[in-house]
Formats: structure tokens, sequence, C-alpha cells
């Protein structure tokens, strides 16, 4: 039986589905950076940042293994798959991001001499 729709993926598919995984990236990296500045005591993090940093993962990573087996068994493509589990991880890295960004860097006097 032969499905309803596009088979294959198109180049704007590819593209759009490269753009997601490089804001993944970008905003994975930001997030781990200002947590280490916050580690620093050079970003204004609040105390528990360091617990909810563990805690997070297990719940973003299985939400996104959920949302792409739900895609696999609802018969989408392997860039479909993929889209949806990216899609779910970028919602957490997306929100840790802006939250950690809306703090910013610590105020310090600056030191005499």
């Amino acid at each position: 039986m032969a499905r309803k729709g596009n088979q294959f993926a198109t180049p704007a598919d590819m593209i759009g589905q490269w753009m997601n995984m490089n804001m993944l990236w970008i905003e994975t990296m930001s997030v781990m950076s200002m947590r280490m500045l916050g580690m620093a005591g050079m970003w204004s993090v609040t105390p528990s940042e360091n617990k909810r940093m563990v805690a997070e993962k297990p719940l973003a990573f299985m939400g996104s293994i959920a949302a792409a087996q739900r895609a696999a068994l609802a018969g989408k493509r392997p860039d479909q798959i993929v889209d949806v589990a990216v899609t779910r991880l970028r919602r957490k890295t997306r929100s840790n991001s802006r939250r950690l960004a809306k703090r910013g860097m610590t105020r310090r006097p600056a030191p005499r001499r």
C-alpha cells in the first residue's frame, strides 16, 4: 500500500532540519557557557541551578525519545523523526537559554588600586 504524501525529503526539508540542529547546538553551547560562568561566580544563577542542570536531562531525553518513537510508529520519514526529536530537545535548551540570559553577568565592584 502506497503512503500518501511525499516519501522523500526535499532540499527545503533538509535545510530546515539543518537549521533546527544548528540552533540546538548554539543554544546548548550558550547554556553550558552561562552555567560554567555561574559556577565560577561570573554569571548570576540561582543556587539550585546545578541540581536543575542534572535533573532536567533525563526528562528532556525521555520526552525526545518518546516523541521520536511516536513519529516512527506513525510511519514518518527518517528526517521527520529526527526533526521531532530535535524539536523536543530545543524546547528545553531554548527556555534555559532565555532564562539564563535574562539573569546576566554578576555585578561586582571594580577592584581598588
